[in-house]
């Protein structure tokens, strides 16, 4: 998808793709490598603060010629980060517990598929590392005490281990109080709204990056079939990068059978090879992550899935909070009317050379309004404050929208019209829910 098609390409310049790894994103959606990194810091950290505490009493030693004076602080420094280190275990049992609150009530106030938010977010992932560092910093300054107040046999003073605990306490709690702030925020209806159209439209410029071409003359047909032999799951991402570089080896192009977010079962065709080359099936297969649920690295359409899931929610009996559902075709219309100037098609991942490598198939315009509008349409029929909204969203998209993708919005606009008919009987009552308004009902 591109929101304009390609400059023509000057005489001897090919147009190259940058490949976009997924081992960030994979990283970013665990919650274990921020705190194991942490950890890894915390006793590299009581490692040097230890090394420098003797280092200051031995400097001490070779000036003053006795260090009593510093002898007189390892009490109180060692009764304040024994406080520190049984204070902050509890400490962490609070942010824990705060964090599985706030998943608890986002899975039943929004959708299961923003607990996504939670998990990747930075704030969450360095208010816990610091206090587990912070915490496994202070167990280790303890081990390292020297007791003795004897000069003669002391051979280091835990000042600038002290100092490193206070620190570390000041920085947790400064990070605890941002991520009350930030588990507040991402309660709230709208800031969960705003966060996933915002990654929608990061999604969104990538497609920008990698925009379709049209078919290339000549392009070979057939190829040999690679079925999937891994676990069942959902296709989240590809390596890109790595596919290219094995499509540029064994001179063959790649074709992606199944979409990113499609659910691929053992023997499911995954990729057609072109080619007289022959890469090793394994090879490929690695460059497929098959998990348990989507993700938004590569697939747009999860974003208008999340938004949808919102809305459907919100028009549920058990909730019945037709704003909300108001809220998210805001944010709906926002993202189609982005997408409707867009070209649709494949896309295409070059080699250095210039030469196609990969293709990936990718939603159309149809299929993305279908999923935007039908399911919201279907559940809101009976809400005059809905369908005020999806008709005002609706007739700013057929003005934005170019002639060859107007049909889809057209036939969502004449649902929309039946719908309420058969869900409002009194005529006034009807045109009153079809007149569009961009606020649904103030």
């Amino acid at each position: 998808m591109s929101d304009r098609r390609p400059a023509p390409r000057q005489p001897g310049r090919q147009r190259r793709y940058r490949p976009l790894s997924p081992l960030r994103e994979h990283l970013r959606d665990s919650f274990w490598v921020a705190p194991l990194v942490a950890c890894v810091g915390a006793v590299l950290l009581a490692g040097l603060t230890d090394w420098l505490d003797q280092e200051v009493y031995r400097s001490t030693l070779r000036e003053n010629g006795s260090a009593e004076d510093l002898l007189r602080f390892t009490g109180a420094a060692k009764s304040v980060v024994s406080t520190v280190s049984s204070a902050m275990l509890t400490f962490i049992g609070v942010v824990f517990s705060i964090s599985l609150v706030s998943l608890q009530m986002a899975a039943s106030q929004f959708s299961p598929r923003v607990l996504r938010l939670y998990v990747r977010s930075r704030l969450t992932k360095a208010t816990f590392s610091t206090c587990l560092a912070t915490f496994v910093f202070t167990l280790l300054v303890q081990l390292t005490y020297d007791d003795t107040t004897d000069p003669a046999k002391a051979v280091s003073v835990p000042i600038t281990s002290t100092l490193a605990a206070v620190l570390l306490v000041m920085l947790s709690l400064a990070f605890f109080v941002l991520y009350v702030q930030a588990t507040l925020r991402l309660l709230r209806v709208p800031h969960v709204i705003d966060r996933v159209t915002r990654e929608s439209l990061a999604v969104l410029t990538q497609y920008h990056r990698l925009a379709p071409e049209e078919a290339e003359p000549g392009r070979p047909q057939g190829g040999r079939t690679l079925l999937h032999e891994g676990s069942a799951g959902v296709l989240r991402d590809v390596n890109i990068g790595r596919l290219v570089r094995v499509a540029r080896r064994h001179d063959v192009v790649l074709r992606l059978v199944p979409r990113i977010g499609d659910f691929i079962a053992p023997g499911t065709p995954t990729v057609v090879v072109t080619g007289a080359g022959a890469p090793r099936p394994r090879r490929i297969a690695a460059a497929l992550n098959v998990g348990v649920d989507r993700t938004m690295h590569q697939d747009l359409s999860f974003g208008f899935r999340q938004l949808v899931d919102i809305a459907i929610r919100a028009l549920s009996p058990a909730v019945n909070d037709p704003t909300t559902a108001v809220q998210a075709i805001d944010r709906i219309y926002q993202l189609t009317a982005v997408l409707a100037a867009e070209s649709f098609g494949e896309l295409r991942y070059r080699d250095r050379a210039g030469r196609v490598r990969l293709v990936q198939p990718v939603a159309g315009w149809a299929d993305t309004v279908d999923l935007a509008f039908t399911e919201i349409r279907l559940c809101g029929a009976a809400h005059p404050q809905v369908t005020r909204r999806l008709a005002a969203a609706l007739d700013d998209l057929l003005r934005i929208a170019p002639e060859p993708h107007r049909p889809p919005l057209r036939a969502q606009r004449e649902l929309l019209v039946r719908a309420v008919a058969a869900n409002v009987g009194d005529p006034e009552d009807r045109a009153f829910a079809l007149r569009p308004d961009r606020q649904g009902i103030g």
